[in-house]
């Protein structure tokens, strides 16, 4: 049995399909982490309700700077509430905002966020639309470490899948969105382990963790 679960602080600006896959994942005996706080900057996010249901704090961090990018004062308030509940990492998922100062400092090596291509291919917005009109055969998902670049952080893990010939944007998308819950959880799984080690733009994963069990 796990003696010390690791704190998780999800962030979420929309629907939170990737929060409630990781937050029922975190309900399972054998699960090394539990979600500590959702955290999002639109009243409305969805996440919201899923929060909710599950019984798990949320926080509404509003911002009105022009999208993508998100103030200092309001990333320090979320650093603050992070803090608060003893975040051992930050899981971005669906979080529409760039990081740049408070976070990345405080969290250095703990924020995971989840893109729909595998990286460096296909960066920032409309990944699947991307991969669809540059004409690949395979895309897939990326879990990496977010640093000060967009979408460049080390790679932690990635999933490929394989584009169809009559895929659309949102066919490819239903195909990926599964394979993204599954290499997201298995890679909090990795770091709540202490089985994940950044040594530059290298991600290693130890066999075996570091953590009591």
């Amino acid at each position: 049995m796990v003696e010390k679960l690791c704190n998780l602080g999800v962030f979420a600006s929309g629907t939170g399909t990737n929060f409630r896959a990781i937050a029922e994942a975190c309900r399972r005996d054998d699960f090394p982490a539990r979600v500590a706080c959702l955290i999002t900057d639109n009243p409305e996010a969805p996440a919201l309700e899923i929060a909710k249901s599950l019984e798990i704090p949320a926080y509404v961090v509003p911002v009105t700077a022009k999208k993508g990018r998100l103030p200092a004062e309001a990333e320090e308030e979320m650093a603050d509430i992070c803090v608060g509940h003893n975040v051992d990492l930050i899981v971005l998922a669906g979080f529409m905002r760039i990081l740049k100062t408070a976070l990345l400092d405080i969290f250095e090596n703990r924020i995971m966020n989840i893109h729909p291509s595998l990286l460096p291919s296909f960066k920032g917005l409309h990944a699947a639309r991307q991969a669809l009109e540059y004409g690949v055969k395979i895309t897939g998902c990326t879990v990496h470490f977010v640093d000060r670049s967009i979408d460049g952080g080390a790679i932690i893990l990635q999933t490929p899948v394989p584009i169809e010939d009559d895929d659309t944007e949102d066919s490819l998308l239903e195909r990926i969105h599964p394979e993204e819950h599954r290499t997201y959880i298995r890679a909090v799984r990795l770091f709540a382990e202490g089985r994940l080690h950044p040594e530059g733009r290298r991600v290693k994963i130890n066999e075996h963790g570091s953590k009591t069990t």
